[in-house]
């Protein structure tokens, strides 16, 4: 069901987020806005502004209904959250992060993110550039299987990629229903309680069409810049590879990376630039999960920034994929 421009909605672990970064005050960003509940919530809970953030202008258009309910404290910026640091003139009080594909275009057939319902194979959050379609339709086999394994952590991507080469040799690939079906033709169907033969191979695709770990390492960066001391930083993701960026980053900020393994040479240990609060990830709650079953893979990071200075943090070390968008197209 798609949810009518004025509807409230409740992104995933509001509650435990709003407890965990509690007294909500001053500045924040909402990097993800898409329909606008973190930043109603945080709004809400007593943030004088909000400034909300997205690559799709759709966002925008949604909110434009029920955004003068907040007279003022709201602003709008259509961008990416790799460059948060850019949209404010003063240093943040927080920072909000939610990895996850919004309802809004998950729900809606015409954006091309689902494979349970049929649609232009598109996928792209900005509206802009290179397509789902563009890429399924001119990527090797030996490039398409790589990201079905790096992005989606599927076993059988050489042998989907392979059914994609064959496939798009007859007729080239135009909606979602296509591709899933293709999918589906090359591996067992799924019993109940499983997920749908095409979840991972939609996901790796999604992601390597908007760049989702570059902007992520870029975003995570651009809040490490932009908070004040004190301020908070609170990331929900939704599935291992990028929780697994994040948790890796938030540690090697706050200190806490440590060595490989003991016979390693010790490092110079760098003043954090985190403080974990709490340490470990947040996770829903029973009520949360019967209310809404999306929540089941959420997780929830929080880290205060300090008031040593920011730096740059390098790929290596955080778990990233090795494919990129610059290497495809350089192909």
């Amino acid at each position: 069901m798609t949810l009518a421009p004025d509807a409230p909605h409740t992104p995933v672990l509001l509650r435990p987020l709003l407890a965990a970064v509690a007294p909500v005050c001053g500045l924040w960003l909402d990097g993800t806005f898409g329909a606008g509940g973190y930043a109603r919530g945080l709004l809400d809970a007593g943030a004088d502004h909000v400034i909300g953030v997205d690559r799709d202008p759709l966002a925008f258009e949604l909110a434009a209904s029920w955004a003068d309910n907040y007279e003022g404290k709201l602003t709008f910026v259509e961008g990416t959250f790799s460059k948060l640091d850019t949209y404010a003139d003063t240093l943040l009080d927080g920072v909000v992060l939610d990895l996850g594909v919004s309802s809004m275009q998950l729900d809606r057939a015409d954006r091309g993110f689902s494979f349970m319902k049929d649609g232009p194979l598109d996928m792209r959050m900005s509206q802009s550039g290179p397509s789902a379609a563009d890429l399924v339709n001119a990527a090797s086999e030996a490039e398409l299987a790589d990201i079905i394994f790096q992005y989606g952590e599927e076993r059988a991507s050489r042998r989907i990629a392979a059914a994609i080469i064959k496939a798009r040799s007859t007729a080239p690939f135009e909606t979602t229903l296509q591709l899933a079906a293709v999918i589906e033709s090359v591996l067992p169907r799924s019993k109940p309680g499983q997920s749908h033969p095409a979840t991972r191979t939609f996901q790796a695709i999604r992601i390597a069409v908007n760049d989702e770990f570059g902007e992520l390492l870029a975003g995570l960066q651009a809040a490490e810049r932009a908070l004040k001391p004190g301020g908070k930083l609170a990331v929900v993701t939704f599935h291992s590879l990028e929780d697994r960026v994040v948790k890796r980053y938030l540690a090697a900020r706050s200190g806490g990376a440590g060595r490989a393994n003991r016979y390693a040479p010790e490092t110079v240990e760098e003043k954090p630039q985190f403080k974990l609060t709490p340490r470990r990830a947040i996770g829903p709650d029973e009520d949360e999960l019967g209310q809404n079953p999306r929540a089941r893979s959420a997780k929830l990071r929080v880290a205060q920034r300090t008031e040593h200075a920011s730096g740059e943090m390098p790929r290596t070390g955080l778990g990233m994929p090795k494919i990129s968008l610059k290497d495809l197209s350089d192909a």
